[in-house]
């Protein structure tokens, strides 16, 4: 009698994640917590075929008797924590869990300069005279201040538990800083202005950077890139009527430094 492989209960919908801030997410928090998954990566034009509402990605779970599809990256998220509370995908801390979904929800809604004008791609690397606009810069000092805020509140709450501290966001990694990781990709790609970025916001880019599981992911979104049917012309590029902007990529073994403040 030939024994049956039990399938995993969730299924990730969505494109290819080297240009997906939103399937980029869940997978991100997928992977980090070892979180048994089966995949469908599509192009962006079937994405319609597949999703009433137009949107990924969709999180397929199966062990609710039937099956759910859900929509949304926050959402998904929160399904999973409820889904495994063991993992601890949020903070364990109360305190430390409200900051986190706070952060969360306010890179979800916000920050709407960023995403309509620097358009998600892992790989790239402009070079030059990159516009950033009053409002985008209004956004980045945001991003900073968010880092900083939470590094700093966890550095002090942690010391006062007594609990270990990871460098993330809240401490251990959590939803939150699978949040924020595509945009800390933005400030790569287009090298976005570090000025007022603290210590504490820096040294919590570079744990993200050197994560192993983080630069897993990296491998794996230049994996897709050696690949011809994953390219979106659309979100390379984007500057080609300006001269003093170069396109470029980044080599896989980049690194990011501390010291140096700046990603190129």
């Amino acid at each position: 009698m030939t024994e049956q492989t039990q399938q995993p209960d969730y299924h990730l919908i969505g494109t290819h994640t080297r240009y997906s801030s939103w399937t980029s997410r869940v997978e991100t928090v997928l992977k980090y917590f070892n979180i048994p998954y089966t995949s469908q990566i599509i192009h962006l034009s079937e994405v319609k075929k597949v999703s009433h509402t137009g949107l990924v990605p969709l999180l397929e779970c199966r062990s609710l008797g039937q099956n759910i599809r859900l929509n949304d990256s926050l959402a998904i998220c929160e399904f999973l924590a409820e889904s495994n509370p063991e993992l601890n995908l949020w903070p364990r801390d109360r305190r430390l869990r409200a900051l986190a979904r706070s952060a969360a929800a306010e890179m979800h809604s916000g920050f709407s300069t960023l995403r309509n004008h620097y358009g998600t791609n892992f790989i790239a690397r402009y070079t030059g005279n990159v516009p950033v606009s009053e409002q985008a810069k209004k956004e980045i000092e945001r991003l900073l201040v968010i880092w900083d805020n939470a590094r700093r509140t966890t550095m002090a709450c942690l010391a006062e538990l007594k609990e270990k501290d990871e460098g993330f966001l809240f401490g251990s990694f959590s939803i939150a800083d699978a949040f924020f990781w595509p945009v800390l990709w933005r400030f790569r790609t287009y090298n976005l202005p570090l000025d007022t970025a603290s210590p504490a916001a820096l040294a919590w880019m570079e744990t993200m950077w050197n994560n192993p599981t983080i630069q897993r992911l990296a491998h794996n979104y230049y994996r897709q890139a050696e690949l011809p049917e994953t390219r979106i012309a659309h979100y390379d590029d984007i500057f080609h009527d300006r001269d003093d902007v170069q396109y470029g990529t980044f080599l896989e073994g980049w690194t990011f430094s501390v010291a140096e403040k700046r990603f190129n």
